[in-house]
């Protein structure tokens, strides 16, 4: 017998939570008959302490989640967009992307001056490759370091002097009303997105014949077209990673402008183009194959073969 209140999986954080609890409101609005509850859920990602992979790390913040909904625990998921795996377990679909949030990354300063003030040796908190190799392009003499945690606990480091600036998506202030904290949004000249970011990612099992089409009405189709051109940028230089690597892509007309970066982590190399296409995923394709041809496998190869290796989580105790 079908449960009388519908579950949405998701991370336990306060950003995840306000994601879950405005999709929450949504869906609710379009089946007015059904009561939706949202579960907390802690993942590998939130448990890991070391620095992220680069290969397998989006993963650690998704897949407890999405077997949560495979194994039928929960009957919707949601996640950032750009936190989603590649690959989805069997029988799970991505039933909806929503209209997106600015997807551009924000400086948040102790000072609250911009990036111009920001003097050489400036600490600059992201345990982002992809933001950390930009930083250190520009050329001012800032120094990434490394900083782990939520939205909230990011800015606590901050203000406690751990950091004295931090690089953070500017969708995850908007949603958790802390855009005051801004000190500069960072165009995407300086500081190109990471695939996917401000957008949300709803999932489904593959036969909710309810579900499926409810979700589908809650769809934007700007959204899902730009998801889709970063998404299949991102799957053919390697997937499933996080890497020195960026894209954003807009909507123009029924197609798309679609602009790639891939780096090294020291942002000494940096290969970039864009692509204007009707097809998202032929967008994506062909900007990857662009960037190829200029050295971003080589690029990408070098930079997987320092990956650290999460470890396996310890096995369960005996019942």
């Amino acid at each position: 017998m079908p449960r009388s209140v519908l579950r949405i999986g998701t991370r336990g954080s306060a950003l995840a939570l306000a994601q879950a609890e405005w999709v929450r409101i949504a869906v609710s609005a379009l089946l007015p008959k059904r009561t939706f509850e949202l579960v907390p859920m802690k993942t590998r990602g939130d448990t890991y302490q070391g620095p992220l992979p680069p290969v397998g790390g989006k993963g650690l913040f998704a897949r407890d989640i999405q077997d949560a909904l495979a194994s039928g625990q929960v009957d919707l998921t949601v996640h950032s967009a750009k936190d989603l795996p590649v690959v989805a377990p069997e029988g799970i679909v991505l039933g909806a992307i929503p209209a997106r949030e600015d997807p551009r990354d924000a400086l948040v300063t102790r000072t609250g001056w911009g990036l111009a003030k920001l003097a050489p040796g400036t600490t600059v908190g992201t345990s982002s490759s992809r933001r950390g190799m930009q930083l250190l392009a520009l050329g001012r003499g800032l120094v990434p370091a490394p900083i782990r945690g939520n939205v909230d606990t990011r800015l606590r480091k901050l203000s406690a002097g751990e950091v004295q600036a931090l690089v953070v998506a500017m969708a995850g202030l908007k949603r958790l009303g802390k855009h005051e904290r801004v000190a500069e949004l960072l165009s995407a000249d300086v500081m190109l997105p990471a695939p996917g970011q401000g957008a949300l990612a709803v999932e489904c099992r593959a036969n909710d014949k309810d579900m499926r089409p409810t979700l589908a009405r809650f769809e934007d189709p700007a959204a899902r077209r730009a998801f889709d051109a970063e998404r299949a940028f991102l799957v053919a230089l390697g997937g499933d990673c996080d890497v020195p690597l960026a894209a954003l892509a807009i909507t123009i007309g029924d197609g798309v402008r679609l602009r790639g970066m891939v780096g090294t982590p020291d942002g000494q190399r940096i290969v970039a183009d864009q692509v204007d296409e009707e097809d998202p995923e032929k967008a994506g394709l062909e900007l990857a194959e662009r960037l190829r041809d200029r050295g971003a496998e080589e690029i990408l190869a070098a930079v997987r073969g320092t990956a650290p290796a999460v470890p396996d989580p310890p096995p369960a105790p005996p019942e």
